[in-house]
């Protein structure tokens, strides 16, 4: 009967030992877990750290951007009276030659120069509220 006892005994330890492993191998690891936080918590601070970038932007300093967009004003302005004068220019002589059909193409440039050189230049001298 103690032989028997024994067994029953042991078999039910056992018993209680796979039961147990097998619970631990249900439940997640620590790494698991904190690899699974870690999936669950990247967008909210990767969005909060753009938020909080978004926030200091009014402590910069665009002292130099007045002078950076001159920069671009003048250059509309130069760069629009040199596609005019060029789109003229090459109308001129395509009229002059008597070919007024090739001429086309030329007059639509002075076109497009004209239009760099009044909008473009007042566009952005309108994004500084630099006056023309």
């Amino acid at each position: 009967m103690n032989e028997s006892h024994r067994r029953v005994r042991l078999a039910k330890s056992s018993n209680r030992l796979s039961c147990q492993t097998a619970v631990r191998q249900v439940q997640p690891s620590f790494k698991s877990r904190l690899a699974q936080a870690t999936r669950v918590m990247a967008p909210t601070l990767f969005a909060l750290t753009f938020a909080s970038v978004a926030h200091a932007q009014g402590t910069m300093d665009f002292s130099g951007a007045q002078t950076l967009m001159g920069t671009f004003k003048t250059f509309a302005i130069y760069a629009g009276a040199v596609i005019c004068f060029g789109g003229l220019i090459f109308a001129g002589i395509r009229m002059l030659s008597g070919r007024f059909q090739d001429a086309i193409p030329g007059l639509f440039g002075a076109l497009f120069g004209a239009g760099v050189l009044g909008w473009g230049a007042g566009w952005i001298g309108s994004l500084t509220g630099q006056s023309m």
